[in-house]
């Protein structure tokens, strides 16, 4: 029996950006470190799945939007996307609730924390909704942020004094990072298959969604997910 000779897909697009990082908020950063399949690949599993009754949709994004159309979400499944982020620690969390990629996360048992905090500018402070208690309305008066943000810059840099005193001290790496911010940055290698991913962003990129991962998830959408997928997006 002879061995069927199989190209790996590729996407020139996505080649091309393959360990740039793409920014986002002051420090952080999403970038492509690899990925499986592309549009041809979700056809492809779908005819392999489905057989003949596909034989009626005759153009791959006609298929594919059959799929979507009626959830049929096992072929999407068949891509995955790797991506490298930085983040701040409190979006992080939000993102992590997503049980359905695997993560490895930087540790700070192992190594020393990332020295550099997300900030807010004085017109950047958000008024708590009324309507909606997980969300926000509008935003602070700047010159009433402008005392918020130095506040804030005065706590970071000596909550950060506090964690290298610590560490100069001799104390666990893993102790001494207890008080560090939220607002500190940390990193992942996150993967997801593209199924799950569009879930993802599905919710991310909804206006109700947090600002702050918002941006994360139009950079990853908008300038990784579309050039990748274009059929699918």
């Amino acid at each position: 029996m002879e061995t069927e000779k199989i190209t790996r897909p590729s996407v020139a697009a996505l080649d091309a950006i393959l360990g740039e990082r793409i920014p986002v908020l002051e420090d952080g950063f999403v970038r492509v470190i690899d990925y499986m399949g592309n549009d041809a690949s979700i056809v492809q599993a779908a005819r392999v799945s489905y057989g003949a009754g596909t034989k009626k949709v005759s153009e791959d994004r006609g298929l594919i939007r059959y799929l979507l159309r009626n959830d049929h979400t096992t072929p999407f499944e068949m891509c995955e996307l790797k991506l490298h982020v930085r983040v701040p620690m409190d979006i992080w969390r939000q993102w992590i609730r997503h049980r359905t990629a695997n993560v490895n996360e930087y540790s700070t048992r192992y190594s020393v924390a990332i020295d550099t905090a997300k900030t807010t500018a004085p017109g950047e402070w958000r008024l708590q909704a009324a309507d909606n208690k997980q969300g926000s309305a509008g935003t602070l008066d700047p010159e009433v942020g402008a005392e918020l943000s130095r506040q804030e810059e005065e706590l970071q840099r000596f909550c950060r004094l506090v964690y290298e005193r610590r560490l100069e001290a001799g104390v666990a790496r893993e102790q001494a990072r207890k008080d560090l911010p939220l607002a500190t940055y940390t990193e992942a290698y996150w993967k997801m298959d593209l199924h799950n991913l569009l879930h993802f962003l599905d919710l991310r990129m909804h206006p109700h969604a947090q600002a702050e991962i918002r941006a994360y998830a139009e950079a990853i959408g908008q300038q990784i997910v579309r050039p990748w997928v274009p059929l699918t997006w």
